[in-house]
């Protein structure tokens, strides 16, 4: 798609292309739960010119939350990075490397001093000094350090730079950590998933490109429109949980209908993520559970790569109704349910024998008739 660009017409723009781009910019704002209002503000700010500049860092990942950036569906990649943003820096997309490279991103920095976007990917070693992990010649914590002084924004995106992720799972033999304990004292918008959704960060960005300002956040600065419910919450097979059906086994009956996994080890009623509303690159039902795996928690830490795979959680924030049966089988006692039943059929049972009992007692009219001749 062609960037809008200004031409004679009473509004400036060229129409068709406007169009176009007010459409992708509605769609992009819809995905992050934006009003309709932004999407057109941010349409006229990249009309002129006002993109957000964006610096994109990687440190201990494996690159993944960017592989996820380049499979966005609504808008596609091009219209991503060529439109809703101006990717400056980006080590893994850009064309330019080593020097060539490291002048750009200083240029950036100058340029857009002040209001630029960071996005750190990955985490940051902090052993020995931080020698784990160099980019030109700077290790991670020089870097990183460096061009979070003058941003404007700062995104971490995925676990690994949210909070340690992969890299920090035990021993971490590298002291890895986020990018908010590096940046301790500063505003960092954390974005974690193992990959992160990329529209979680578009979302981000977006608002910021066109209020200056940053969402709602919650206590590990998450963005609430993202992370404000946990998966057991809105998942697909909430039902079933609900009913007491749960998958005993891959591949067994209960798991080809669709039953839920929590016996499974699934992560879902501790996991804040949006992943069952706002599926991955813009294809139905493609996240862990769409596919009928049990969600691994990657957005949480001391969850996703700490707990076992199908190690159950304790579920706190959502609880099954009373009417339904519970999640687990009460053996220290009568079961309520068996219970119930039994005094209903033995209760049924004696209130037939009583009435019978009555009706033998009464003599019928014909007897009386018979009796009296």
């Amino acid at each position: 798609m062609v960037l809008p660009t200004l031409d004679s017409s009473p509004s400036g723009l060229m129409s068709v292309d406007r169009r176009d781009f007010v459409k992708v910019c509605s769609m992009a704002a819809a995905a992050v739960g934006l009003p309709a209002e932004a999407a057109a503000k941010f349409a006229e700010n990249a009309a002129q010119g006002l993109k957000p500049s964006v610096i994109w860092l990687h440190n201990q990942e494996c690159t993944g939350c960017t592989e996820s950036l380049l499979r966005t569906h609504h808008p596609a990649i091009d219209e991503l990075i060529l439109d809703l943003i101006s990717l400056d820096y980006h080590e893994t997309l850009m064309v330019a490397a080593g020097h060539q490279a490291e002048e750009v991103r200083k240029a950036t920095m100058e340029r857009h001093k002040g209001s630029y976007i960071l996005v750190i990917e990955g985490a940051i070693p902090m052993k020995d000094d931080g020698v784990y992990c160099k980019i030109g010649g700077q290790t991670s914590i020089d870097l990183v350090r460096e061009v979070a002084e003058h941003a404007g924004a700062i995104i971490a995106i995925g676990s690994c730079a949210s909070w340690g992720g992969i890299p920090s799972a035990a021993p971490n033999p590298t002291g890895a950590v986020g990018a908010p304990t590096l940046l301790e004292g500063k505003t960092v918008v954390t974005i974690p998933g193992c990959p992160s959704n990329p529209y979680n960060f578009l979302g981000v960005a977006l608002q910021y490109a066109t209020f200056g300002t940053l969402p709602e956040l919650d206590a590990l600065a998450r963005p609430k429109f993202a992370y404000g419910r946990v998966i057991h919450e809105h998942c697909p097979r909430r039902a079933h949980f609900d009913a007491g059906r749960f998958v005993k086994q891959f591949g067994d009956e209960g798991h080809r209908q669709g039953w839920c996994l929590y016996e499974m080890g699934c992560k879902g009623p501790v996991t804040h993520a949006n992943c069952s509303t706002l599926n991955f690159g813009g294809v139905d039902d493609a996240w862990p559970i769409g596919i009928g795996a049990p969600c691994f928690g990657c957005t949480e830490q001391g969850v996703g790569f700490t707990l076992g795979k199908f190690e159950t959680v304790e579920i706190t924030e959502a609880t099954p109704p009373s009417t339904y049966p519970p999640i687990f089988t009460q053996r220290d006692g009568p079961n309520p349910w068996v219970t119930m039943t039994l005094g209903g059929i033995i209760g049924g049972a004696i209130g037939g024998g009583i009435i019978a009992a009555k009706k033998v007692s009464q003599p019928c009219e014909d007897d009386i008739g018979l009796g009296e001749v």
